[in-house]
C-alpha cells in the first residue's frame, strides 16, 4: 500500500506517445491522494528505435529505479519474452500493457480488458449480455472480446475482414471461457447477427479521425440494442451519434480508455483513483483538443 511519502516514477513505451493522456491523468489522480507521481513518455519515434528495443528500455528503467511502464503499440506482445512473470490474463491474451518492477523482477499485466469491462460495468451496468456482436478482432478486438466473455457474454459473435484472424481468435477465447459461445463471421453476416443480439461493439479503427466513418451500415440497428465503441479520438463517434439518434443505449470509447488508467493506476500504486474524477479530467482535456 502507498503512503505519502512513497514516491513513483511510471513512463509510457510505445510509437507516437507523447501526445498521450495518460501521463495528466496518472498524474492528477495521484495529486488527488497526495502522492509524488512523475509520468512519463518514452517515444520509439523520438528515440529512433522499433518494437525490439522495449526489453533494454525496461531494463534500463528498472535500474534507473522506475516503478512501472505502461506499453502501447507496437510492444505489446514483443514485450512479453523480456518479463520475469505474467499475470493469468496476460498470458491468455499475449499481451501486455502494465509492467510493474517489483524486487528487481519485471512483471507483465494487461489492463485493456480490465479496461473495457470497468466500462461495461459503469456506463452500461444492466445491460443484456445474451449476445453481442463485435466488429474487429485484432489487437483491441482480442482485449474487449476477452472483456465481454469475462464480464459473462453467451453467445459472442466476432466479425473481422481477415477471416483466419478471426477464427484462430474465436478458438482460442472458445478454449478460456467453454461455458460461451464463441463464432467467426464475415462482415456480410452483421446484420443477420444484430437480429438476434442484444448488444454491438465498435473495434476496428473505423470512426477515429484518421478513419471516419461508420464500421456498418446501421440500418440494422434498433432501439433496443446497446451500442458500444472503443475510439476515444473523437469521443463521439459517428457510430456513438448514430446509435444515440437512434434511441440505443450507448457507451463512448472514453470509458474504457479511463478504465485501462483506473486499472494500471491501482496495480501501481495501490490505490483506487476516483474514477468519476478521472473520466471528468479525460473529457475535459479532450474537449481542449490536448
Amino acid at each position: 500500500m502507498s503512503t505519502p511519502e512513497q514516491s513513483y516514477l511510471v513512463g509510457l513505451i510505445g510509437d507516437g506517445v507523447e501526445p498521450s493522456l495518460s501521463p495528466p491523468l496518472h498524474e492528477a489522480a495521484a495529486d488527488a491522494h497526495h502522492l509524488r507521481y512523475l509520468y512519463r513518455p518514452v517515444d520509439l519515434l523520438t528515440l529512433g528505435r522499433d518494437a525490439s528495443a522495449v526489453g533494454a528500455l525496461l531494463r534500463s528503467g528498472r535500474d534507473l529505479g522506475f516503478n512501472a511502464f505502461n506499453i502501447t503499440h507496437p510492444c505489446k506482445q514483443v514485450a512479453i519474452d523480456e518479463l520475469d512473470s505474467l499475470s493469468e490474463h496476460a498470458r491468455r491474451l499475449g499481451a501486455v500493457n502494465t509492467v510493474l518492477i517489483r524486487d528487481g523482477k519485471l512483471h507483465g499485466e494487461n489492463t485493456d480488458f480490465f479496461g473495457f469491462g470497468f466500462a461495461l460495468r459503469t456506463g452500461l451496468p444492466d445491460a443484456p449480455l445474451g449476445s453481442v456482436v463485435q466488429l474487429g478482432a485484432g489487437g483491441a478486438g482480442s482485449a474487449v472480446a476477452y472483456a465481454l466473455l469475462d464480464a459473462g457474454v453467451g453467445h459472442l459473435a466476432l466479425v473481422d475482414t481477415d477471416p483466419d484472424r478471426c477464427a484462430d481468435r474465436a478458438t482460442a477465447l472458445a478454449g478460456h471461457f467453454p461455458q460461451a459461445s464463441v463464432t467467426a463471421h464475415a462482415p456480410a453476416e452483421v446484420p443477420g447477427l444484430l437480429a438476434a443480439a442484444d448488444g454491438l461493439v465498435n473495434a476496428t479503427p473505423v470512426g477515429m479521425h484518421q478513419h471516419p466513418g461508420l464500421p456498418l451500415d446501421t440500418a440494422a440497428l434498433e432501439p433496443r440494442h446497446w451500442v458500444a465503441d472503443v475510439i476515444y479520438r473523437p469521443v463521439d463517434t459517428e457510430l456513438i451519434r448514430t446509435a444515440s439518434a437512434l434511441g440505443c443505449r450507448t457507451l463512448d470509447g472514453g470509458h474504457m480508455a479511463v478504465g485501462q488508467a483506473v486499472g494500471a493506476f491501482t496495480l501501481i500504486t495501490g490505490i483506487e483513483p476516483d474514477a468519476a474524477a478521472m473520466r471528468a479530467h479525460f473529457l475535459d482535456m479532450i474537449e481542449r483538443g490536448l
